[in-house]
């Protein structure tokens, strides 16, 4: 059961990790933003916001399959870690800053799941 627990939450966040690094190249060729059919037909006529939606789509049943055997508690938590994943694509693809505040915050995240995951661990 942890082999699927790792798999799925690995399969969770490289969707959501798509599906944001996705949102981010669309935003990126649909500027300037006019609300008009030719910007509908740039933001549409790019491949990026189709692997937003694969993203998204993938991410949600994967999230509906891992709720189905998961405890609540540590997989909300797990479901978090593409905060973390995104944090280094967008540094690695976009040139973001990774500064102290984002290291320590991705800290606390994995901190937080590891506590969450063993308070969930049948005790002996």
């Amino acid at each position: 059961m942890k082999r699927f627990y790792f798999v799925g939450f690995l399969v969770l966040m490289m969707f959501d990790t798509l599906a944001q690094a996705s949102f981010k190249y669309a935003s990126m060729h649909a500027e300037p933003l006019m609300l008009d059919v030719d910007w509908l037909l740039r933001v549409f006529g790019h491949p990026w916001i189709y692997g937003a939606f694969i993203g998204y789509i993938g991410a949600f049943f994967t999230w509906m399959t891992l709720l189905k055997y998961a405890p609540v508690g540590p997989a909300f938590a797990a479901s978090h870690l593409e905060i973390i994943s995104v944090t280094m694509v967008s540094v690695w693809l976009f040139n973001d800053e990774l500064n102290l505040a984002k290291i320590v915050g991705g800290l606390l995240i994995l901190s937080g799941i590891l506590f969450l995951a063993k308070a969930e661990t049948p005790e002996p």
